[in-house]
């Protein structure tokens, strides 16, 4: 398991799978952590446009762990849902949030200083081609992320769950 690093923040949005001042774990990685601290304190006004794209923040339930772990990702939107890539720089292996979400694909998400719980779930093969055109518009680079790995690269749509 990655080493927990970063601050260490309460969610302050209650859900029953998230009870409201559980801790939420933050990126091992030093300028990830750095972004979504400034992204939380600020309530998405530091760290929402990051390097001429949108970010969001997305908090997953820890599949072995069992803790709350938030990232940050560029985004794109399809409509009313949020779409993400689960590139991890074209590694071999799939990112940590990604295997979370598919365990648990509960989650929540901040967009700015909007909060919200929404389901995430992979795109089908016949979504997938439109929402990989989408997002290789707004980051081109999954495009080289792709011819890097042999594994296919995730695309992820995250729909808002309505409150009850």
């Amino acid at each position: 398991m990655a080493p927990e690093a970063g601050g260490v923040l309460a969610l302050d949005w209650p859900r029953e799978t998230m009870t409201p001042q559980e801790e939420i774990f933050e990126s091992s990685t030093g300028w990830v952590a750095e972004h979504i601290r400034g992204y939380v304190e600020s309530d998405g006004e530091k760290g929402h446009h990051w390097r001429g794209v949108r970010t969001l923040l997305l908090t997953t339930r820890g599949r072995k762990s069992g803790k709350l772990r938030r990232t940050a990702l560029i985004y794109g939107r399809d409509g009313d849902p949020y779409v993400v890539v689960a590139s991890k720089g074209g590694a071999e292996e799939h990112p940590e949030w990604y295997l979370n979400l598919a365990v648990n694909p509960d989650v929540q998400v901040q967009v700015g200083a909007e909060k919200f719980t929404a389901r995430a779930r992979t795109a089908t093969a016949e979504e997938k081609p439109a929402l990989w055109r989408l997002m290789t518009t707004v980051w081109p680079d999954y495009d080289s992320y792709q011819e890097r790995t042999k594994r296919e690269i995730p695309v992820v749509v995250l729909e808002r769950v309505a409150d009850d």
